[in-house]
């Protein structure tokens, strides 16, 4: 069968007699790419609003693009509920000592807690602060706080600073008392991050540190005894020097 597209005379013929249709005209590749793509790119305007922005915007639509709306406003609703459990906290925050049993000690259940105690006027209470910020942000399920350790405990010795409490549930998992058991002076990022692992508050990529020894952990223990009972963190009064 002959293609009515086909250039030849009899065609033509056939065409000034309105039996066969018109010639089609050839379509530009390049504008039927661009077409494509356009289409393809073509997004309901609501879609490129967040829930905000929808509530404001709802008297701009008509009823047929209501019920689509709700259906995506409560995607979105859903997603943000996800987004927001897995990034609860995200920052290191700064409490006072009076805040010490609410936010720490009765804090969230199954949610882990790490409390620094720092003195400002201790270099390394402003390392691990500035490690702690970092730390905060990468794991946001994590709550992480600091307290300038004379609002929360008196007389709380210098040489048993920075001092780095790990909670969950109300119970004392872990804790890092002195420069030495917190990482010494020199005290790297990855270094804390990892003790934090240990004591179980955050799940870390990092490699196990090939450093780090049973025995390494003991004695650093033995180093730094406990300045007071676990059980009273928030209002002790350790007067011994």
């Amino acid at each position: 069968m002959q293609d009515p597209n086909e250039d030849t005379e009899w065609n033509d013929i056939l065409r000034d007699f309105g039996i066969l249709p018109p010639k089609e005209e050839p379509k530009d590749e390049t504008e039927e790419m661009v077409l494509r793509l356009q289409k393809e790119a073509m997004v309901k305007p609501y879609e490129k609003m967040n829930l905000a922005q929808l509530g404001e915007a709802e008297d701009d639509f008509d009823e047929e693009d209501m019920k689509a709306i709700e259906t995506y406003r409560e995607k979105r609703l859903q997603e943000w509920k996800v987004l927001k459990k897995k990034q609860k906290f995200g920052e290191l925050r700064e409490i006072s000592g009076n805040q010490y049993v609410n936010e720490v000690t009765n804090a969230e259940k199954d949610v882990w807690v790490i409390i620094h105690l720092y003195r400002s006027s201790i270099p390394m209470c402003l390392l691990v602060n500035q490690h702690l910020s970092l730390l905060a942000r990468k794991f946001p399920a994590t709550k992480f706080v600091k307290a300038i350790v004379d609002s929360c405990i008196e007389h709380y010795l210098d040489n048993c600073l920075p001092t780095i409490f790990v909670y969950k549930n109300g119970q004392i998992e872990g804790k890092f008392i002195g420069v030495i058991e917190c990482g010494g002076i020199n005290l790297r990022l990855e270094e804390l991050e990892r003790k934090l692992a240990e004591a179980g508050a955050i799940q870390t990529d990092l490699e196990e540190n090939p450093n780090t020894s049973t025995e390494d952990m003991v004695a650093s223990s033995i180093r730094n005894p406990s300045i007071y009972d676990d059980s009273d963190s928030s209002n002790s009064d350790n007067g011994n020097k």
